[in-house]
């Protein structure tokens, strides 16, 4: 792929840089070294609750002793005439370590990580141009959504998160969720490398916006409340393979703005491959459980994302008819 192909050599990956200079999504929204609460935030679709920090002393009244109070505030005076406020302290909270921003809590801003944002930013931006050029044939406003930079955990309208969850796509607040240290576990675990294997996946969460402003997601969240956890999975199947093939669909644009070189779609197709169902049990038990497949297998994937890239039309995408 053209604009991803690198001249110098800046990172661990190789990128080049000749994207550069491409239009560039403002719609990021970088929580890169800010910490997360998890509390209040309830069901989440990642099978995992926040956790409350209980308040007050777990006795009744929960008050503390006149003793305990006076205590406080010699220790409080004490500190105070050793140039340490006490309350100052409490308000502010701890300095960020170093290297951070405290006011945005960005990521120090270095070679790598300014790349790697213009990276996600450069394909955000072709995305938007993709989908807003097929909402408009349609007589549609396409909604852009949001894509969420994040380090180690995040809060989204769907729940706490951290880092091996995954890339994810809420649909509660539209946005896309990503740490970019994926790319490298993309890579060095799953064995798919390459800048347009990360592309892929980028656009395969967008991929599952567009199935939410249609209307596929929430007719699937209203459905599965009334299957069994078998059924819900083979439709959860038929929702990821759709998200491929959409991605497939902005893979085919991409080619058509002769921004596509060999061994481009191959990356992506080994990457939808490497992430598999059946693959990725295979790996990690030496079994698969096909009632388990929530995504796919590799040859599906691959299948729907080829699909999308050869027809580069919507209605090529109905995964909901026939056979998969």
């Amino acid at each position: 792929m053209k604009c991803f192909k690198p001249q110098a050599y800046v990172t661990e990956r190789n990128r080049i840089m000749e994207w550069k200079g491409r239009r560039q999504s403002d719609n990021i929204e970088d929580r890169r070294g800010t910490s997360v609460g998890r509390g209040g935030l309830g069901r989440n679709p990642f099978g995992r609750s926040g956790i409350q920090i209980p308040m007050g002393s777990g006795r009744r009244g929960g008050g503390l002793s006149i003793g305990t109070i006076i205590f406080l505030v010699v220790i409080y005076f004490v500190l105070k005439m050793m140039g340490i406020d006490m309350l100052q302290m409490l308000g502010e909270g701890t300095a960020p370590p170093s290297g951070y921003e405290q006011s945005t809590g960005e990521r120090p801003t270095t070679p790598a990580a300014d790349e790697m944002t213009a990276f996600v930013r450069t394909v955000l931006a072709e995305t938007e141009d993709t989908w807003n050029g097929i909402f408009q044939s349609e007589g549609q406003t396409y909604q852009e959504p949001t894509l969420v930079l994040f380090s180690g955990q995040v809060n989204s309208a769907c729940g706490f998160a951290s880092s091996a969850t995954g890339p994810f796509y809420c649909p509660g607040d539209r946005k896309v969720y990503l740490d970019t240290e994926f790319f490298t576990q993309l890579q060095q675990q799953f064995g798919a490398s390459g800048d347009f294997a990360e592309a892929y996946v980028i656009a395969h969460e967008i991929g599952h916006h567009v199935q939410n402003l249609t209307g596929v997601l929430p007719k699937f969240n209203q459905l599965r409340q009334q299957m069994s956890e078998v059924e819900a999975n083979q439709m959860s199947v038929r929702v990821e393979l759709q998200a491929d093939c959409y991605a497939g669909i902005w893979a085919s644009y991409t080619e058509q703005k002769g921004l596509l070189e060999a061994g481009d779609l191959e990356e992506a197709l080994n990457a939808a491959h490497q992430i598999g169902d059946d693959t990725l049990q295979k790996r990690s038990q030496g079994y698969v459980v096909p009632d388990s497949f929530n995504h796919g297998t590799s040859a599906q994937r691959a299948k729907w994302f080829k699909r999308g890239f050869e027809s580069g039309e919507v209605s090529s995408c109905d995964t909901f008819s026939g056979s998969i």
